[in-house]
């Protein structure tokens, strides 16, 4: 019983591994396309930072789960992954041309300035949903 249980921790390990790669190179692009510090604004107790990140991290991360959910295999969950960074990355950069002062209100510390993180969230919501709709309609079903 015990070997049936394990016989797909492969292809968890994995998929886990490709999705925190997957997760570290989206944090890395997301810090570097900022113009501010997130990482060290966050050690100084800024909280509007610290939403703002947790939320495109919360962006990104829904439609990669979704990606792992319904692919169908790794090949396409990373391509759909790389999709969801892609588009994470670009509700950012939307965010900014239509909220040109949050370069500097998140470093300021207000929280509502943090509150882009909505539009990350929502974003990758958004995505989610798109791609649990594109892979159901290529016959693949899954959770979410």
């Amino acid at each position: 019983m015990l070997t049936q249980s394990l016989a797909g921790l492969p292809a968890f390990l994995s998929y886990f591994a490709t999705a925190s790669v997957l997760f570290a190179l989206f944090l890395l692009s997301y810090i570097i396309i900022t113009p501010y510090r997130e990482i060290a604004l966050i050690r100084q107790g800024n909280s509007a930072a610290a939403a703002s990140l947790s939320g495109a991290m919360l962006g990104f991360v829904l439609p990669l789960a979704s990606a792992i959910a319904h692919s169908v295999g790794l090949l396409d969950m990373v391509v759909w992954g790389v999709i969801a960074l892609v588009v994470q990355l670009l509700v950012f950069l939307a965010s900014r041309l239509l909220v040109p002062e949050l370069a500097r209100d998140i470093p300021a510390g207000k929280v509502a300035a943090g509150g882009v993180s909505r539009r990350a969230v929502a974003g990758g919501r958004h995505h989610q949903r798109r791609l649990h709709d594109l892979l159901s309609d290529r016959g693949i079903e899954g959770e979410g």
